[in-house]
């Protein structure tokens, strides 16, 4: 540590908003170049070349092969499939100085459908699977929490090319397999969890998440069977269609001073005239619409309106993923002046829908169905209507999965509550078809002579941010614990004393001799630096062992310290190093 290109850091940066990222950057590991990019110093370059060690051994050992391609990438691929639109704002472009366009890969599908059209045409060349651990680029809006969400990180990406889906669900389950076992190597608790594909395309997907606090990814798990999934991905169980025969005639009645969903339900409940026969209004038999614009990929603008039961919102990142590759940007009073038929905070189903007025798409969730009766918005201000019916009042264009999800929400599959939870992304695998196969042309001859589109498979882990999960969730007040498989270190030796004190050469001399046993050493041989700045910045760094050379030495051992748990032991000086091959 004395020649280390190491400073540790007593404070916080400004920056860093999670605890990983705090410690990554106060412990040496890291240094920000940029938003949403790093640059690792040798203990971080350790740590992050022992993870790309853990994927690619787990990659190889199911007979997947390694290539790596450029992520300086020509757009004629991109713009093949669409995604050089579709990408949006995502995408960094530039040109070079023949004025042709380029782009930094965001991912590579692209690339690897096009190197196996060049070199194979036959079924007897597949089924074959390729991978690569390369950076990426994404333009990120608002990068975060340090490595967690960048702006240029590092992904194993992989991709199975079959001749058809049998072959694809067989190569899309041993990825299944290898990102399990990669995960358990690497220390990282993980659910696996139904989601959107989204601007990847293709059928089944699913997402393997490290449940943290921080994460930026609600899913949910059922309290009984075995579905789980990405919020993004839930699919409600609509309820049965009701019967309209009896139902009361939709009537728009005077609302005065309800500005909110609550108010609202307590007018109807306290006047006798509105009140329902059999029960109380609640939130849920509101309708409430919102109205948004979507930003196509082309630059163009589409407004968009979502009706969902009053007890709930529309959730953002529910709808993102419906409506991808769009955006959603808010309706602004500019908007609503261009559609006089909306009454701001009075949006109801008779202004809505491309057959009206306002000739805006008009999509509800799949609670709402023929026969439901709602309270909603009378188009006017001032004014609602009761008994609104479904199907025979109002016919929406569409259903949409936009609504949030809530605790004990009933679970598609078996209807028991559901349980929510927030985790981060580590690893997608998806099915992929023969979207990208049929655009680029990737075809192959079957046994019988006939030409057959190529079935494909991508499958991603996301290398870089590993590193950051993994501090993420293995750190206490005092600093990092890393898991043994990813340390920089197997043991921190730490020397205290004066220059003349026969601790520092008889600490050099463990060192050597731990090193001679094949174990992997982070010597504390500082002179000048006080016994308590060198205990800290072991606790800091955080490699799982940390071998005191201090006052015992007098009586022939020293302090081993397991940083995990805190415990300590002082073990003869002489069979230190065989008590170190045993514990580790």
């Amino acid at each position: 540590m004395s020649t280390l290109f190491l400073r540790t850091l007593r404070e916080d940066p400004a920056d860093a908003e999670v605890a990983g990222h705090r410690l990554l950057v106060r412990a040496g590991y890291i240094r920000r170049a940029a938003p949403g990019g790093f640059t690792w110093l040798p203990l971080g370059w350790i740590v992050y070349r022992n993870i790309e060690r853990i994927v690619r051994e787990e990659m190889d050992r199911e007979g997947f092969q390694e290539v790596h391609f450029p992520a300086l990438l020509p757009k004629e691929p991109y713009e093949a499939t669409g995604r050089w639109t579709d990408y949006g704002d995502n995408l960094f472009r530039l040109k070079d100085r023949k004025g042709a366009d380029f782009l930094l890969a965001p991912t590579h599908e692209e690339m690897f459908t096009l190197l196996v059209k060049d070199l194979y045409s036959s079924y007897k060349d597949l089924p074959l699977v390729l991978y690569q651990i390369q950076t990426k680029y994404r333009d990120e809006a608002r990068p975060r929490a340090g490595l967690l969400r960048g702006r240029e990180f590092v992904m194993k990406d992989s991709y199975s090319f079959d001749v058809d889906d049998e072959g694809l669900e067989a190569s899309y389950q041993k990825h299944r397999v290898a990102y399990q076992r990669t995960f358990d190597r690497l220390g990282l608790p993980i659910v696996i969890v139904s989601a959107m594909s989204g601007a990847m395309g293709g059928s089944a997907s699913e997402e393997f998440l490290a449940p943290m606090v921080v994460g930026e990814d609600t899913y949910v798990r059922c309290t009984t069977c075995d579905y789980a999934a990405n919020t993004e991905a839930v699919q409600v169980a609509p309820p049965a269609t009701i019967a309209f025969e009896g139902l009361p005639a939709a009537e728009v009645v005077d609302t005065p001073d309800t500005p909110t969903i609550q108010t609202l339900v307590d007018l109807f409940n306290a006047r006798a005239d509105l009140r329902r026969p059999d029960r109380d209004w609640t939130a849920a038999d509101t309708l409430k619409n919102l109205v948004v614009k979507l930003k196509n990929p082309d630059g163009t603008f589409t407004a968009l309106a979502i009706g969902v039961p009053g007890d709930r919102d529309v959730d953002m990142k529910r709808l993102e993923a419906q409506v991808s590759p769009a955006e959603i940007e808010p309706f602004t009073e500019a908007d609503f002046a261009l559609h006089p038929s909306l009454a701001k905070g009075y949006i109801g189903p008779g202004a809505l829908g491309l057959e009206h007025a306002s000739g805006i798409r008009f999509l509800v969730d799949p609670r709402i169905v023929d026969g439901t009766r709602w309270i909603t918005g009378a188009d006017s201000p001032g004014k609602h209507v009761k008994d609104l019916v479904m199907g025979r009042d109002f016919t929406p264009d569409g259903i949409i999965e936009a609504a949030e999800v809530h605790d004990d929400d009933p679970c598609p599959k078996c209807g028991s509550p559901l349980e929510m939870a927030r985790g981060i992304e580590m690893g997608h695998i998806f099915q992929l078809g023969r979207k990208y196969a049929e655009a680029l042309g990737l075809t192959v001859l079957d046994e019988h002579g006939k030409t057959r589109v190529v079935t494909m498979g991508s499958y991603g882990i996301g290398v870089s941010r590993a590193v950051a999960a993994v501090a993420e969730l293995n750190n206490d007040t005092k600093g990092l614990i890393w898991p043994r498989a990813v340390a920089p270190a197997d043991v921190h030796i730490v020397a205290t004393g004066k220059a003349t004190d026969p601790q520092l050469p008889a600490a050099e001399l463990l060192a050597a001799e731990c090193e001679a046993a094949g174990l992997r050493v982070l010597f504390d041989d500082r002179v000048g630096v006080s016994p308590g700045v060198k205990f800290n910045d072991a606790e800091l760094v955080g490699v799982p062992t940390i071998v005191v050379v201090g006052r015992g030495l007098a009586d022939g051992v020293v302090e081993v310290k397991d940083r995990r748990t805190g415990d300590k032991a002082d073990i003869a000086l002489a069979d230190v190093v065989a008590h170190l091959r045993t514990q580790l």
